[in-house]
């Protein structure tokens, strides 16, 4: 080659003028047929927003969390029984020959007459029914163990909920980062698609240089290589299109059916720089979740402490009774208070108190812990978002410096003055640095997300 372009350096540079117009053409063929290739008519189009629509409304993990705030909440609403009243009511039939039974029947009927003072028939009654309708009214009045425990139950409701926001707002997180994942997955198959076309460009190219006898058989087997090499990774980016796409799907909750989305929004190729926080905020869901659930343990420590004190309770009842089926013939209340002190119950109370303060204990330090690794992840997590920083305007550089060298060596070899694998080698490094640019700004834009997810 380098002979042909010292005898005639004019004809060669003709000839290689007419070959970049046949490369610049294929060129168009390639990038016009390669989408067509890429994807079937199952491709969705999707946007950021309608991907959070859908799935906060459908999504698994949301749904197992708010059925968790449901039976904290089932807890809680029991609790109400500290101040309700508890009302039964019973319909009770005997038959019955036994003396003290046969007699209180008969009184509490109203139906004792004197011969039924006869002592042979107190001794040996006749057979007697009694049918008796009651309702019973049980109100608690003070009930300081079952108040402490109620606002337990308040604490770990409090903190379930807590937790069913920030559930909702780590899915939030991961749905950006699975739609970016997306964008740059299409945006690394558009990349190689053209690396590609270019390779392909060149292949005929050097077919046509190795026919003329200008180029060895290694320059030819080596291109064939490179060809191979990037349609490889061309398959390998569009079945990350497909990974992206099946794992958004199962954010969603979808049925796997193969589906492939295709974000609305293309994937930005510039980053914004803001000023972090460096602290951790307490009004964080789960932080304050963790600290209803270490006051809900300290209220029922509090109420073990509680089961040391009297209870007062009232109770009332109404009672009808008569010798036939739900007869109302005698009627009857019953009303009053109890007093109740439990003094000593085998230890039970106390080995409750100890076991209510050993979770508080453990509830605390658990607490404690997990706002240290917080903070440590933030500080992290900070320390990333410095180091994405300064990768992406690297990489940019980088990006720049390749795309100017490939423009020196093109108008190099539109002249005759650069070999066709030096082109081709420019040319794919260019891509190379693309991928590595749009790579560090997504890892720089989901750091960034994720340093606000962890101060939001």
């Amino acid at each position: 080659m380098l002979l042909c372009m010292l005898l005639c350096p004019s004809t060669f540079a003709s000839s290689i003028r007419k070959i970049m117009k046949k490369l610049n053409f294929i060129l168009l063929l390639g990038t016009l047929s390669f989408p067509i290739l890429g994807f079937g008519q199952d491709t969705l189009p999707i946007s950021k927003k309608e991907i959070w629509q859908k799935a906060s409304e459908r999504n698994r993990q949301i749904k197992m969390a708010q059925q968790d705030y449901k039976s904290a909440q089932a807890d809680y609403r029991q609790s109400n029984s500290l101040f309700l009243p508890n009302i039964t009511a019973s319909h009770t039939a005997i038959s019955t020959t036994n003396p003290l039974m046969a007699f209180g029947s008969k009184l509490n009927q109203e139906i004792l007459t004197a011969s039924d003072f006869n002592p042979a028939l107190l001794n040996n009654p006749v057979k007697t029914q009694n049918f008796a309708t009651k309702i019973e009214v049980l109100q608690p009045l003070i009930n300081m163990d079952g108040f402490y425990a109620r606002q337990a139950a308040k604490a770990k409701m409090d903190a379930f909920a807590l937790r069913t926001e920030r559930s909702k707002e780590y899915l939030e997180l991961e749905v950006n980062k699975a739609f970016m994942e997306l964008q740059l997955a299409y945006k690394a198959v558009s990349v190689l698609e053209k690396a590609s076309a270019t390779a392909d460009a060149n292949m005929k190219l050097i077919k046509n240089y190795f026919e003329q006898g200008i180029l060895q058989k290694t320059d030819l087997l080596s291109m064939q290589l490179r060809v191979n090499e990037i349609k490889n990774q061309w398959q390998y980016a569009k079945s990350n299109v497909q990974n992206a796409s099946d794992y958004l799907g199962f954010l969603l909750n979808e049925e796997m059916s193969n589906k492939i989305y295709k974000p609305v929004e293309s994937l930005e190729n510039t980053i914004a720089i803001e000023n972090a926080p460096t602290l951790l905020s307490n009004n964080r869901k789960d932080i304050q979740a963790m600290d209803k659930s270490s006051e809900a343990y300290r209220k029922m420590l509090q109420s073990t402490k509680m089961n040391f004190l009297p209870r007062l309770n009232a109770f009332g009842s109404y009672e009808l009774y008569d010798h036939t089926l739900f007869g109302t013939n005698a009627k009857g209340y019953l009303v009053g208070a109890q007093l109740s002190w439990n003094v000593f119950d085998g230890y039970k109370s106390i080995g409750k108190m100890e076991k209510a303060k050993a979770d508080f204990q453990k509830a605390t330090l658990e607490n404690q812990e997990y706002k240290a690794k917080s903070q440590l992840e933030l500080s992290k997590t900070n320390r990333q978002l410095k180091d994405a920083e300064n990768k992406v305007n690297l990489s940019k550089l980088a990006l720049e410096q390749s795309q100017e060298a490939y423009r020196i060596r093109s108008n190099r070899f539109t002249q005759g003055l650069e070999k066709t694998t030096d082109l081709l080698q420019s040319e794919t490094q260019m891509s190379q640095k693309e991928l590595e640019f749009l790579q560090a700004v997504f890892e720089y834009n989901f750091t960034k997300e994720y340093l606000q997810f962890l101060t939001k």
